[in-house]
């Protein structure tokens, strides 16, 4: 394997895993970044271009407490110097608190992200992705406040510790 190839890979790596944390922490811009301009994007319920994919993440994704996409095996092949395929199971959790007015409930799903990348201008960049379900489970949540406080929780308001860590002071007690 050549060194362009190997940089192709770990740029690749970097779109699929930045594109996790866009999601996850409702960084749209991130997850922008992820795709070229004229990008489709297939996720089922879903298909269209990335303008519309980022609306729909604005509308659905805040419904949620808290999501969070673990990215497993990542499979990139087929480069042929502009474009490349590559395969990403996922496994996707979207977790929803109880509420006076409602249940919770973890949805978790095992799916599949295949994309074709392409380098433009430098970049490299998603222009087809096709999300592959593979399984699902839905189990219900039933306390409420089931996050209690313990240790630091994640938060989706750009206040997350990843915005301020670089910031942060050691303090011993």
């Amino acid at each position: 394997m050549d060194l362009e190839t190997l940089l192709a890979k770990q740029e690749i790596g970097d779109v699929i895993y930045r594109y996790a944390r866009g999601i996850d922490r409702l960084d749209f811009d991130l997850v922008r970044s992820c795709y070229h301009p004229d990008a489709v994007d297939d996720h089922g319920a879903f298909k269209g271009n990335v303008d519309e994919f980022i609306e729909m993440c604005r509308e659905f994704l805040p419904r949620w407490t808290a999501t969070m996409h673990f990215m497993g095996n990542v499979l990139i092949d087929e480069i042929d110097g502009t474009a490349a395929r590559a395969e990403t199971y996922a496994v996707a959790y979207h977790r929803r608190e109880a509420t006076e007015n409602s249940e919770g409930k973890d949805d978790v799903f095992g799916i599949r992200y295949v994309d074709r990348f392409e380098k433009r201008e430098g970049c490299w960049r998603i222009a087809h992705r096709i999300v592959a379900t593979e399984w699902r489970r839905v189990d219900p949540v039933k306390a409420k406040n089931s996050r209690g406080a313990v240790g630091v929780w994640g938060t989706r308001d750009g206040n997350d510790v990843i915005d301020w860590i670089m910031d942060a002071q050691a303090t011993v007690a």
